[in-house]
């Protein structure tokens, strides 16, 4: 008999659902590559994207960093493809792992995020800013 999959979400639960995802995604044939080459060291990565999901699932408050900022060095790899594989690969994780709702309620926090993150990077270069410029404006 399987154990039941995880239906709270906690602390415990976005450390699993992080680290189990991105180990997709370094071993992902699209993405893979794009996050290899960008993440020097992954430890440290993980802590950091850990303590982002925490601050947008559970409002801890101990992500301190600007995510737009942080993406906009890859902004040419964030293509239509790349944020679409990035969502399914969250979708499948988290259904692998979480109850119905908590797997829901990630999925649809993570496609508002990537809609953002779209959107903010859309503006950057429609205002001509080379990617990486993120600007206080």
């Amino acid at each position: 008999m399987q154990p039941d999959k995880l239906t709270a979400i906690g602390e415990t639960e976005i450390d699993r659902v992080v680290r189990d995802f991105y180990r997709r995604v370094q071993a992902d044939e699209l993405l893979g590559p794009i996050f290899n080459n960008a993440i020097g060291d992954w430890d440290h990565h993980l802590g950091k994207l850990v303590d982002f999901w925490c601050s947008a699932m559970l409002s801890s408050g101990r992500y301190k960093g600007n995510p737009l900022a942080a993406h906009l060095p890859q902004a040419t790899h964030m293509t239509p493809a790349a944020f679409n594989r990035w969502l399914q690969l969250w979708g499948e994780t988290t259904d692998a792992l979480l109850g119905a709702a908590a797997a829901v309620a990630l999925q649809e926090k993570a496609a508002r995020i990537a809609e953002s993150l779209g959107l903010g990077i859309a503006f950057h270069r429609n205002r001509g800013l080379p990617d990486g410029a993120a600007d206080a404006a």
